[in-house]
């Protein structure tokens, strides 16, 4: 009799870990996921297309915002948005780890490592003051980051990144192009569609 149920114990633990890894096998990034987010210094909408099981294309055109205050300015005070291109491949690395666990795996809700390449541009902008500029430039940074759902459509996302970037400073005149080491931090909120 102990037998028999220590037998019927280990074909149901089979059972559910068979069913259990054939649930998270099926686990992938979404095909494509459309939403609008905002910053501490922005508005972006975006785009994320699959590219396989647990990578992501993250396209993005958005306003990237800036300001400015002291005695070298005028007014006291200045703000500024500027257009901006980003593309980022995103690694979703834990999707199926979440799935196992019975965690909230749409929409891409998952951890993720990404590569983002950013254009900041001075097409046009919008500014406190009719005299700012904006140099444009070039940044490719590597980011971590964590991205959660909320009642199905809100998201946000939190993450650090380190990169290299470069200001083209020669459109404006000067002799030479600015290389520099640049930072990320990723703070939004966000809905998706």
């Amino acid at each position: 009799m102990f037998r028999k149920v220590l037998v019927l114990q280990a074909v149901i633990a089979l059972l559910a870990f068979s069913i259990n890894a054939q649930t998270t096998q099926n686990v992938t990034v979404e095909k494509s996921i459309w939403g609008v987010q905002t910053g501490l210094l922005g508005l972006w909408a975006h785009n994320e297309s699959r590219l396989s099981k647990t990578i992501a294309l993250r396209s993005e055109l958005g306003l990237n915002g800036g300001f400015a205050g002291g005695t070298f300015v005028e007014d006291g005070f200045q703000w500024v948005l500027a257009p901006t291109i980003n593309i980022e491949p995103r690694w979703y690395y834990n999707m199926r780890k979440r799935a196992a666990k019975g965690k909230v795996t749409e929409k891409n809700t998952a951890n993720f490592f990404g590569l983002k390449t950013a254009y900041n541009s001075d097409w046009f902008l919008i500014s406190s003051s009719a005299n700012n500029t904006v140099i444009e430039s070039l940044t490719i940074t590597a980011q971590w980051g964590i991205k959660r759902t909320l009642w199905q459509h809100f998201t946000y996302e939190v993450g650090l990144g380190l990169g290299y970037g470069v200001e083209f400073w020669k459109q404006e005149g000067f002799s030479e192009n600015e290389n520099l080491i640049v930072g990320n931090l990723l703070l939004r909120l966000g809905y998706t569609f």
